[in-house]
């Protein structure tokens, strides 16, 4: 009567369950596309980070908590070195992958401000770094995202890492300042907050930018991109934003309603 009204898909004996369990798995496996296209499956090495009572520093991601002040603030730090550009050499590279490794590390200190820092209510979100050398990794995971299943699990773990962030019950604050890589896969950080503030500087060199896994590749809990649910009365506004070149400077950011805030140097810390 199960199957009859639809609560299961297959009602089976005892004596059979076991076989047709393994059976499911094995077409279910078979059919994914997991391993296929000739990439080699890579091992997920531990991350190994250094922690200390109030701070634990990864490799591309440091966690400073401040318990009296019940903040956190996580910094993101993009490549320092060219990245593989094909699949086989990501695949080459490994679990050291930025892509694969900052993610994974991000989500690890999301994991412990959640668990293990129940005293936390608001998190500080920083990036360091060059932003053009996280777009030219978002370019080469775009150009084989739809063609390398090794790929597509790249980008479907920074998928759910971005999730973890969207429904995380802290307060969150993205800071831009000279310092910034907020670009790219790394400025969904920042549409992920719930403020923005990016430092107007008078020579304009602290800039924000987007690439193409911003327009889609990265989706909310609803299905929708971070750049598409900002700009939810407007869904033109966002597609043009997503596929527009270089990067913005404070006040252009400011004017596309890509950050909340972009304060002059002068009231930039009464404003931070």
């Amino acid at each position: 009567r199960a199957v009859e009204w639809r609560l299961v898909d297959q009602a089976v004996p005892r004596s059979r369950f076991a076989a047709v369990v393994a059976e499911r798995a094995a077409a279910a496996a078979a059919a994914s596309e997991r391993g296929a296209g000739g990439t080699s499956p890579i091992r997920l090495l531990p991350l190994d980070p250094k922690r200390e009572e109030n701070r634990t520093d990864y490799r591309f991601v440091a966690l400073e908590v401040d318990p009296a002040a019940r903040v956190a603030t996580i910094t993101v730090r993009a490549p320092n070195a060219p990245e593989p550009e094909t699949p086989a050499d990501m695949a080459r590279a490994g679990s050291d992958l930025w892509a694969l490794r900052v993610w994974r590390e991000l989500d690890d200190a999301l994991l412990d401000l959640r668990f293990n820092r129940l005293d936390v209510g608001t998190i500080v979100l920083k990036t360091a770094g060059d932003p053009n050398a996280v777009l030219a990794v978002d370019r080469s995971l775009a150009r084989h995202l739809h063609s390398d299943w090794l790929v597509k699990e790249i980008v479907l773990n920074a998928r759910r890492v971005l999730k973890r962030l969207d429904l995380s019950a802290k307060s969150v604050f993205a800071v831009i300042d000279e310092e910034s890589a907020f670009a790219g896969s790394l400025f969904e950080l920042a549409l992920a907050a719930d403020r923005s503030y990016m430092l107007a500087d008078e020579k304009g060199a602290v800039r924000v930018g987007l690439g193409p896994l911003n327009a889609g590749a990265l989706p909310m809990s609803n299905g929708l991109s971070r750049l598409k649910t900002r700009f939810l009365a407007a869904p033109d506004r966002a597609e043009r934003l997503a596929h527009a070149p270089g990067l913005f400077d404070a006040r252009a950011a400011l004017e596309h309603g890509l950050v909340t805030f972009a304060p002059d140097a002068i009231d930039w810390h009464d404003e931070v």
